[in-house]
């Protein structure tokens, strides 16, 4: 499974995201090309410990940490899962570029904290190693780059 942490990784998903454009089109889901690259610099500010999520509540936390291990393992997520509401990117006037160069700039900064990543925990999954962030990370970009078909 790649991980975010790992050599080259980093470059790739930033080539991916390059191939970008403000007309890029989903494949599937609902929101335009800006919406997701502002969603997906959520997760990874969550990680970071720069952004919060409501606590869940105790069956969240039993149902997160039972399926933790689908989170990080190497199968693709399916199309069209419920998104946590903490991530939804209701707006549609996010700016492209801005959001472009948000996104890898946050991971860039999450790539440099990553020594202390694991010192944050999910507010669904619960306690997750420095690998379960950087593979979590990683799967949650290559799930929306695909979405739009880079």
């Amino acid at each position: 499974m790649k991980n975010l942490f790992h050599d080259g990784v980093e470059a790739g998903i930033q080539e991916r995201i390059a191939k970008l454009s403000p007309s890029s089109s989903p494949l599937w889901g609902k929101m335009n090309v800006a919406q997701m690259l502002a969603h997906c610099i959520c997760p990874l500010e969550l990680a970071m410990g720069e952004a919060t999520a409501a606590p869940s509540g105790f069956f969240k936390k039993l149902l997160g940490r039972l399926i933790k291990g689908v989170v990080v393992s190497p199968k693709p997520y399916k199309h069209d899962l419920p998104t946590d509401p903490t991530f939804v990117t209701v707006t549609d006037s996010f700016e492209f570029q801005t959001q472009k160069d948000k996104l890898l700039s946050t991971i860039a900064r999450f790539i440099q904290k990553q020594d202390t990543v694991a010192d944050f925990k999910h507010p669904f999954f619960g306690k997750l190693t420095k690998d379960e962030w950087g593979m979590s990370q990683y799967k949650h970009l290559d799930h929306h780059l695909n979405q739009f078909g880079v």
